[in-house]
């Protein structure tokens, strides 16, 4: 087996998250991963196929979801025992990580301290000047597509080159100054990477750590894959990281990148090839325009598993009526943020129920098989009262749309962060937010609060903390009743979800008592009852957020001459793509696509 060049490792939100007090409350409910966050980057996915191509051996290691799958799971001395690459990389993508990322980084550079560590995403990018300043961190690779600049590091790194002449690299030397290379715009179009999660199960097999592969529990069981149709947004929603806004000031990105679509189409059939799990197409195809989502749907066309296409505003019935033709068991996703047409508008969605009940209609006459609808705690402009009126809206959704089950709702807060570089974080007076942490260090401190309620790092002029946790248990309560009355869930996941709803906000109100009185004591005495409401799904049980899938979740035998087939195409590329010395600087500073010089920190 050849040692890997990079081994990237995804760390938990909080290490070590087994032994933490910690009530950890709904923030990852509306996600396939659990509250720990344990679902790697799509960008280790294209990153190792980049490098890969290029003759680069890259192992991908998800810590977090083996400390949750095994509480004996030894970090350490997983760690200790990792063959010595040309460079660890962490993802510090969201912030939710920013605990569980340094932690990680700090054992890595502990037990191999001569090996560089590289950490990458978007909280990175944001916070590189401060990152860098970690003892445990060397290097810091910034911007939102970076597998040209990463390859020209692992040149570096492989050739004894200066480092000084790898784009978008924030790094230390050895005597520790740090310096910021030039921040240069990705490119232009999606083109020339490859999403291909094929290879990751090659890699799996070829590394005999199939564990360390996997996404996040339960994935063997429910096998979702996202295709990721740009990167960047035409949107503008307050709080969102991804936001056109976020993108323009953090890297340089004036338009968004969009995967071409025959590309995309073909990204999708490679995963229909092995899985007969959904897969979930990222971003609103119409972002890119008209043409472009009429050319994917074309190219699309027949494809025999679950697809689940992403609305960002209202779509026509001519729109739904490409769609139900060309992904005949295609599924809605919905993120109304609010029933409030204020709210929304405030947030960033400036669209009228009615146009979006309208979608609704269409896409359930079409054949939809399902139509999940999302709805969001802690937005400007949102009181209290506004959150529970979520409900009675809910009901008139069900009532009209959800006599067989297809509509889903879903409720839960914005958690747990307003993301750095939106519009919230950086202009908050204008937005109605306060923000109480600024610094990385501030959110990494946070993030091992004994409550969520604490770890939020803001508020608005409408809802204080306090008033944004009680009110998503209380909205939670409701929706549960909800969706037990219009059968839903059945009357036993109802109950637990109910007593676990209550005691959550039982807990939250406890903690928020001895944490003001400084008893830690009383608080790690209540490690029982959190750990009991940590392990079931405060608002839904988890499994409710999954199409059904009536076959077996892989196509076996497909998957297995895959294997063969990959195992093959990876020694030959050992043979055939040796990385090979650039002739000079200029060569290592090159980079494909259009650039343009960008501030270098917002």
């Amino acid at each position: 087996m050849t040692s890997p060049a990079l081994i990237l490792l995804h760390a938990p939100s909080v290490y070590d998250f087994r032994q933490e007090t910690i009530l950890r409350g709904p923030v990852s409910d509306l996600v396939p991963s659990s509250s720990i966050f344990e679902m790697y980057p799509i960008g280790f996915t294209t990153l190792s196929a980049y490098l890969e191509d290029r003759g680069y051996t890259v192992r991908i290691v998800n810590l977090a979801a083996r400390m949750l799958a095994d509480r004996a799971f030894d970090v350490e001395a997983f760690i200790a025992s990792l063959p010595r690459p040309l460079a660890f990389g962490i993802d510090l993508h969201w912030l939710p990580h920013a605990h569980g990322a340094l932690a990680i980084a700090e054992i890595v550079k502990r037990l191999h301290p001569d090996v560089p560590l590289m950490t990458g995403g978007f909280s990175s990018t944001y916070y590189h000047e401060e990152l860098i300043r970690y003892p445990q961190v060397d290097l810091v690779m910034r911007g939102d597509s970076t597998e040209g600049p990463v390859a020209k590091l692992m040149d570096a790194l492989n050739f004894g080159l200066p480092l000084e002449d790898v784009p978008n690299l924030t790094w230390k030397d050895k005597a520790g100054e740090a310096h910021v290379n030039p921040m240069r715009e990705g490119p232009p179009d999606l083109g020339e990477i490859e999403i291909d999660y094929r290879r990751l199960m090659a890699a799996a097999a070829r590394d005999r750590d199939l564990p360390s592969y996997l996404p996040f529990m339960g994935w063997l069981q429910y096998p979702i894959m996202p295709a990721v149709s740009c990167r960047g947004c035409i949107m503008n929603c307050a709080g969102c990281g991804g936001s056109a806004f976020a993108f323009r000031h953090m890297h340089g990105r004036r338009r968004p990148a969009f995967r071409p679509p025959d590309m995309m189409a073909n990204d999708l059939r490679q995963m229909a090839s092995v899985t007969n799990g959904p897969i979930f197409v990222l971003g609103d195809i119409r972002q890119a325009g008209q043409e472009y989502a009429e050319r994917f749907l074309q190219a699309a066309r027949g494809i025999d598993v679950p697809v689940i296409i992403e609305l960002f505003w209202p779509a026509g019935r001519e729109f739904l009526k490409a769609v139900s033709r060309s992904l005949p068991r295609f599924a809605l996703e919905i993120s109304l943020e609010s029933h409030d047409e204020e709210v929304r508008r405030a947030f960033g969605k400036p669209y009228r129920n009615e146009a979006i009940e309208e979608s609704m209609a269409t896409a359930l006459e079409f054949g939809a098989q399902r139509l999940d609808v999302f709805f969001m705690v802690g937005l400007t402009r949102q009181t209290y009262q506004s959150v529970l009126d979520t409900a009675p809206y809910t009901e008139y959704l069900l009532e009209r749309f959800g006599t067989d089950g297809r509509l889903r709702p879903f409720v839960g807060p914005m958690a747990p962060f307003v993301d750095p570089g939106s519009l919230a974080f950086e202009q908050p007076e204008q937005h109605g937010y306060h923000i109480f942490y600024r610094t990385l260090e501030e959110h990494r401190r946070a993030l091992a609060e004994p409550s969520w309620q604490f770890t939020l790092n803001y508020e608005t002029q409408w809802m204080t903390r306090r008033e944004i946790v009680q009110s998503t248990y209380e909205v939670g309560q409701l929706f549960n009743h909800l969706k037990v009355k219009y059968g839903l869930v059945d009357a036993g996941e109802s109950a637990r979800v109910e007593e676990a709803l209550r005691e959550g906000s039982r807990l939250a109100g406890e903690i928020e008592q001895l944490r003001a009185a400084g008893d830690q004591e009383g608080i790690r005495a209540l490690g029982a009852r959190i750990d009991s409401v940590n392990g079931t799904r405060v608002l839904e049980e988890k499994s409710e957020l999954n199409l059904p899938v009536n076959q077996a979740p892989f196509k076996l035998l497909r998957l297995g001459g895959l294997l063969v087939w990959s195992w093959l195409r990876y020694r030959w590329l050992l043979l055939t793509r040796r990385p090979v010395r650039p002739q000079d600087a200029n060569t290592l500073a090159d980079t494909a696509g259009t650039f343009a010089n960008s501030d270098q920190s917002i």
